[in-house]
């Protein structure tokens, strides 16, 4: 290697250094820093520009950090990137990670915040063994299998938020051994099929809950701890009798057992995910109404039927179908079998529903049939979001995948005679659908990238082309997620994190913007007598017990006052 000059700038006397004698290797720290944290490659101006370095100083620590393996740059646009000793020392942190020691400091805080007892479990032969607890020091209560006890995988809320976190393949080959599934307790699935949904259920929010499901009279909240390769290293959970533990209590702490168990892994390198949250406005807009008061977990799908002059939508994580009367405020709930995330209307009756399993029909007087079609069999570990019909009565639909793994999920179509066409590929989180008036311009959000796109449609064959930025969504303002089109070719779109929804123009303009009581507004849709009220459905899934006394009315529909009609949806012809 060449020789570099030493800045004349620079003195050894350390001034800027904590520690005497480190002032270059702090420096070198924070370049690494800047490298890892940002979003895009930075470029030697930017790195120097983020130091307010000397260029010789920046030079000669980026020249050390390359030789050292831990940087490297790009020669073909002469960046720089995270070397390829970073990776080989952070597999020899997983190689010496002490779980118990990473997670004690979170079980002690949980334990403190729940008033409950808490447990470390890990995956051991055929079932979960705990090794580390904390009792609450409120309560006298003492519970069973304490540090050293055993209990069924399939039974314990640390055992399902593990099998959940698993390989399909993984997963099969587990739940394979443990047939017949025992029943400890009044409230254990011994249904293998029922046991597969409520892991996907499990994956999908993130956190597993234990309704009297290993021990009579108590229920439990757990999150796996992942490691480097998003591996179940063990489980966190809250535990406790039923009655001071209720369903709706396990939900609101699932948020904090989440968080203890990325932190218990941060312990070891990995960073939490970052969050996108506005701030909570000064009010709520006027022209909002509730018009359906509810407590779903994942709101989403709405759907107006003219016809009946209903609402019905869907809660993605009970799982369940939801058909309201916003005159009156009553609503009727429908069980379903499986995760549904979608709706639309079939024009022979009934819906297209969005199903875990693929494309199925929905009669919303019995629930799931028949299944029309199946895009992503090859892709286990994904599920459907969104859905729309063009006006050609083709069904369009995004997928994600359950696990967060980038650019994993596809947009489909379907044609009426079951046939399946991929569209885009390479989406994070596949969302908000909608086309415009005269059905030549489609729309699709990515949430996790803060983005709509918009695309030229021909509207016969349904080929897609021209795929451009329609809005690009800055941090700190919530996340795009389910949408809806006006009769003026205007886009409402629900902003998760945002506690609002927001009206653009055809050129990517924001028109309107109307605050909600909640900050996870999820999805909108058109409907009442002349489709000019748009319905928004929310969530609670993952909000604290603050944050849920702060906004109580998260997962309750909303109608708003548009000014404007929708278009009615067109239904989809198979």
């Amino acid at each position: 290697m060449a020789s570099i000059k030493r800045d004349p700038t620079e003195t050894d006397d350390d001034a800027g250094a904590t520690v005497p004698g480190t002032q270059a290797l702090t420096r070198g720290i924070a370049l690494l820093g800047y490298v890892a944290e940002a979003k895009e490659p930075l470029r030697f101006v930017d790195l120097a520009a983020h130091a307010k370095l000397s260029r010789p100083t920046v030079h000669r620590i980026l020249a050390a950090l390359m030789e050292a393996r831990l940087l490297r740059l790009d020669p073909r646009n002469q960046t720089y990137r995270l070397g390829p000793r970073l990776f080989e020392m952070a597999h020899r942190v997983w190689d010496e990670f002490d779980l118990r020691g990473a997670a004690e400091p979170e079980l002690v805080r949980l334990s403190e915040l729940s008033a409950e007892t808490t447990r470390l479990g890990i995956l051991d032969g055929d079932g979960v063994l705990y090794v580390d607890q904390r009792d609450a020091a409120q309560h006298a209560v003492r519970l069973t299998n304490r540090v050293g006890g055993r209990a069924e995988a399939h039974a314990s809320a640390c055992g399902k938020a593990m099998l959940a976190q698993l390989d399909p393949a993984g997963r099969a080959r587990f739940l394979a051994r443990l047939q017949p599934l025992s029943a400890p307790a009044p409230g254990t699935l011994t249904d293998s099929e029922a046991l597969r949904r409520e892991l996907d259920l499990t994956a999908a929010r993130g956190y597993a809950v234990s309704l009297e499901e290993q021990s009579e009279g108590v229920h439990a909240v757990a999150a796996a701890v992942l490691d480097h390769q998003a591996r179940p290293l063990g489980a966190i959970c809250i535990v406790g009798p039923a009655y001071r533990l209720p369903e709706a209590r396990l939900h609101a702490l699932g948020r904090e057992v989440i968080e203890a168990a990325r932190r218990t892994s941060g312990n070891a390198g990995q960073s939490a995910m970052s969050l996108d949250v506005a701030p909570r406005p000064g009010g709520t807009s006027r022209g909002v109404d509730v018009a359906v008061k509810a407590t779903a977990l994942l709101g989403e799908g709405p759907l107006w039927s003219v016809p009946e002059q209903r609402l019905y939508w869907v809660d993605i994580l009970q799982p369940a179908l939801h058909a309201s009367d916003p005159a009156s405020g009553a609503d009727t709930v429908l069980p379903l079998a499986e995760m549904v995330s979608a709706l639309a209307p079939r024009r022979q009756g009934g819906f297209i529903a969005a199903a875990r399993s693929g494309l199925r029909v929905l009669d919303p007087s019995i629930g799931l049939g028949e299944t029309l079609a199946v895009p992503e069999a090859h892709r286990p570990g994904n599920r459907f979001n969104d859905g729309k019909c063009d006006r050609q009565g083709r069904f369009w639909v995004g997928t994600l995948a359950m696990d967060a793994t980038p650019d994993a999920g596809a947009l489909y179509r379907i044609g009426a005679d079951g046939a399946v066409a991929a569209m885009v590929s390479g989406l994070h989180v596949a969302n908000g659908l909608g086309f415009s008036p005269d059905g030549r311009r489609f729309y699709l959000a990515d949430s996790a990238r803060r983005r709509i796109d918009a695309f030229d449609v021909e509207p016969e064959s349904g080929a897609l082309s021209n795929r451009r930025v329609f809005v690009q969504f800055p941090e700190g303002q919530g996340t795009p997620n389910g949408l809806a089109v006006d009769a003026e070719g205007c886009v409402w779109v629900a902003m998760w994190d945002g506690w609002c929804v927001r009206r653009y123009d055809p050129a990517g303009a924001m028109r309107q913007r109307v605050e909600l009581p909640v900050p996870r507004p999820t999805s909108c849709a058109f409907g009442g007598p002349d489709l000019r009220t748009l319905f928004v459905t929310s969530a609670r899934v993952r909000l604290s017990a603050d944050q849920l006394r702060e906004a109580p009315l998260s997962g309750s529909v909303f109608a708003i006052a548009a000014g404007v009609a929708g278009l009615k949806e067109p239904g989809f012809a198979g």
